[in-house]
């Protein structure tokens, strides 16, 4: 009987256990997590007695891996779909509504644009431009920034791109890699000299709601995928390493005690960050590590506040996102209860509202206190929406080096590790710091690994290199 060890409990690691049971149902799989609970960035917590996600709230229907998994462990019933559409923009001029047609803030409807009224008359001027700039040559990658700006303007980046990217990745774009940020809009403006018409492409393809969740927050998808699944589980259990045994690998593990373990193991999947995965793979890939090392992070932290119904003036949409040229302390904000039907439910006559601080090297706001940074993203709120008084309760959820960055040459950078990788066919890698920072994307991170161990192992080949019949 195969043993496989999986290091890391967060979505990655729980969805490549699930896999192993599936693509390997007679192994004995092991997770390890060095914190007390699972989960990894998805965490649900109680405000004011509202189950609430405290770190990511949804995933893209767009893609189908996360709606899948959640129902392969049975809770169809449970999946849920945003109940309102649109975002805003919080703007000088006041929030303005997020024009439909964009991919991560790329417009492809000038008329829908100009009607929105978020650019300059000049900055909507300059779009059409596009059409018959000669080509903007990206060599193997180029930042988003760079290339959005060539094509459309500058402005488009700064009131557009920026808040979707910041977003989604607490970065800038002047950093993030166009491949790796946004790979389908990369490959299509690939094959057309004109961004718009990419974006035209690409933007199609969506229609509908564009975010779902499970009912009583998706942080609770984690345990219950891992449950599932019958892997074994051992929290507050860290790998300090990973080395060759006798027929197999050797994972040094250390409990909160501080008392040293070994597991050993015909596999390893490695579903951690960049950093600590580097650490595990030093000593056996020092190539790979010395690649992953290199990853850098974004600390963020998100203030959710529960509020008095009667406080919160009527506001559309699903919540806003704040250009980083506008100065404003938060960079989102989610009205959590009127996004979705069972938060709402469970609020009653009050209101929940999420909002989120931090991008890519500006530490100085996660600085403050936990008073402080409810108090100044509360002031923004009060600014952007007109809500009044004070909430009823505030959590303050901090992520420190809670998002990758994708900077230019991620994907050469991620190529290099798999090569260096190949050499061991039972080590797998997945999470975030791969292919993409989504839910879905990190589902079928942990899913892709798991499969490619479980060919490993039931090829004769590597069992023989193991020593195993």
């Amino acid at each position: 009987m195969a043993h496989v060890v999986v290091v890391g409990a967060g979505i990655s690691g729980a969805a490549a256990a699930w896999q192993l049971s599936q693509s390997l149902p007679e192994a004995r799989v092991t997770v390890l997590e060095a914190s007390d609970r699972v989960g990894g960035k998805l965490l649900v917590s109680d405000v004011a007695g509202i189950a609430v996600d405290a770190g990511a709230e949804s995933f893209l229907l767009a893609r189908p891996e996360a709606r899948s998994l959640v129902r392969e462990v049975g809770w169809s019933d449970r999946i849920e779909e945003q109940a309102v559409m649109g975002a805003s923009l919080w703007l000088e001029q006041g929030l303005r509504r997020l024009p439909r047609g964009q991919v991560m803030g790329v417009p492809s409807d000038l008329a829908e644009l100009a009607a929105a009224d978020v650019l300059s008359l000049r900055g909507l001027l300059r779009i059409p431009l596009d059409h018959v700039l000669a080509p903007t040559d990206f060599g193997d990658d180029i930042s988003v920034g760079e290339f959005v700006a060539a094509r459309l303007g500058q402005e488009v980046v700064d009131k557009l791109v920026e808040p979707l990217l910041g977003g989604v990745y607490a970065g800038h774009a002047s950093r993030l890699s166009f491949e790796a940020s946004l790979p389908s809009l990369a490959a299509a403006a690939r094959q057309r000299r004109s961004l718009l018409s990419a974006v035209q492409r690409v933007g199609r393809r969506h229609p509908g709601p564009a975010f779902g969740t499970v009912m009583g927050g998706i942080g609770l998808l984690p345990q219950r995928v891992l449950t599932q699944s019958g892997a074994r589980l051992r929290t507050g259990c860290t790998a300090t390493g990973i080395s060759r045994g006798e027929g197999g690998w050797s994972v040094l593990t250390r409990d909160h005690r501080g008392r040293d373990e070994v597991e050993t193991a015909d596999a390893v999947i490695v579903a951690v960050p960049a950093t600590p995965a580097a650490r595990l793979l030093k000593s056996i890939a020092p190539f790979a590590a010395a690649e992953l090392s290199a990853i850098d992070y974004a600390s963020v932290a998100v203030i959710t506040f529960v509020v008095d119904g009667d406080a919160v003036p009527e506001v559309n949409g699903t919540g806003f996102l704040v250009p980083p040229v506008t100065g404003r302390f938060i960079k989102a904000a989610t009205f959590s209860s009127q996004k979705w039907d069972s938060v709402g439910m469970a609020a009653g006559a009050r209101k929940v509202l999420r909002t989120s601080v931090g991008r890519y090297g500006e530490t100085a706001d996660l600085q403050l206190d936990d008073e402080e940074l409810a108090e100044r993203a509360w002031r923004d709120l009060r600014e952007a929406i007109g809500v009044r008084g004070r909430p009823d309760a505030v959590r303050v959820s901090r992520w420190g080096g809670g998002l990758p960055q994708y900077e230019v040459g991620h994907v050469g950078r991620v190529r290099r590790v798999r090569r260096a990788l190949a050499a061991f066919p039972t080590i797998g890698l997945a999470g975030a710091a791969l292919d993409g920072v989504g839910i879905p994307a990190c589902i079928a991170s942990g899913q892709a690994a798991a499969e490619a161990v479980a060919a490993n192992l039931r090829a004769d080949g590597v069992q023989a290199e193991w020593g195993h019949g």
